[in-house]
């Protein structure tokens, strides 16, 4: 009889588990479907652009740098005749592949470690990234903490490059780039083949 209980007993439990298996692939295809046919991107991309805005309203025009005008603060700043931080918000192996020589990072997605860094509000903060998306954002959520001096350098390393100007990392020390590519794949563009040819 105990024999007979046990082999019910785990007979009824398979059972209930495979009902719960095939009811779970149930409502895990019809999720799929429902998101398969669902397509919010136009929309997404009104709202992101909509973001974009408002996060750029954050700095007037006079605290919109380009180039120019960066490295006239940046000589300054190098010099000690001007008091500001010069973040860059670029991820730390952008920042460790090349960055302006003497300037901070603080990644953008680490933007909540500002106020433990930057302990006065009033501090001169001038924000860049590769381009500019990156500077509006993080501008936008330091005024939201209280930071009333921040300043947006909209051209980023990319506006620096193409100006001439260099670039430093531990290995090389100070270099220039003399052409820039957003994604270099190391594929000569007339043989089609590897730049390289051992690895």
């Amino acid at each position: 009889m105990k024999k007979l209980f046990i082999f019910a007993f785990v007979v009824v439990f398979i059972v209930a588990a495979a009902g719960c298996a095939v009811g779970n692939r149930l409502v895990a295809s019809e999720n799929s479907a429902v998101s398969a046919v669902s397509d919010d991107s136009a929309m997404l991309k009104a709202n992101e652009k909509k973001a974009w805005e408002t996060a750029a309203k954050v700095f007037p025009v006079e605290r919109q740098l380009n180039v120019q005008q960066f490295k006239e603060l940046y000589d300054k700043v190098m010099a000690g005749q001007e008091d500001a931080y010069l973040v860059d918000l670029r991820t730390h192996p952008e920042f460790y592949a090349g960055h302006i020589a003497g300037t901070d990072n603080i990644h953008a997605g680490q933007m909540y470690t500002v106020p433990k860094k930057i302990k006065n509000k009033d501090a001169k903060i001038v924000l860049w990234c590769r381009t500019h998306k990156r500077g509006a954002y993080v501008g936008e959520r330091l005024a939201q903490y209280g930071y009333t001096n921040i300043w947006w350098y909209k051209d980023g390393i990319v506006g620096w490059l193409e100006a001439g100007y260099p670039l430093c990392n531990r290995f090389m020390g100070l270099f220039e780039v003399t052409e820039y590519h957003k994604n270099f794949t190391e594929i000569d563009k007339e043989t089609n083949k590897p730049l390289y040819r051992i690895r």
